[in-house]
């Protein structure tokens, strides 16, 4: 299984960046897939994640720092996930990695801890 992130890039606060990550190798029709981020100095921290069964979103979930900014989709004929940030803050700065477990069943709302596959990242950096 590989994933694979794309979208990062620099932004000013207020901008706006719609993260991809395509999934190949496996088609996950149940289990979960999340967006996580790890900025310097810090451990990596949970964003936003879905929940999937039988092919279809079950659930979301976002982290409080991010609801009402950012929005997690999925594409499942594309097998890609995608996360749009709204309203980006220089807080938001951090490598950006995408996970998928197809252990998970019914929630995602999991630490980093509980997810098998990992992309490499993708760096946001947003200026003040």
């Amino acid at each position: 299984v590989q994933l694979v992130e794309s979208g990062g890039g620099s932004v000013q606060a207020g901008g706006s960046l719609r993260l991809s990550c395509v999934v190949s190798g496996e088609t996950f029709d149940d289990g979960a897939m999340g967006w996580f981020r790890q900025a310097p100095g810090k451990e990596r921290e949970a964003v936003s994640c879905l929940s999937i069964s039988d092919g279809k979103t079950l659930n979301t979930h976002q982290e409080d720092f991010v609801k009402g900014r950012f929005t997690i989709s999925r594409d499942s004929a594309k097998n890609t996930v995608y996360l749009h940030m709204d309203d980006l803050k220089p807080e938001d700065t951090a490598v950006y990695y995408c996970a998928a477990d197809d252990r998970l069943i019914g929630r995602c709302s999991y630490g980093p801890g509980y997810y098998d596959y990992w992309g490499r990242g993708t760096q946001v950096t947003v200026s003040s």
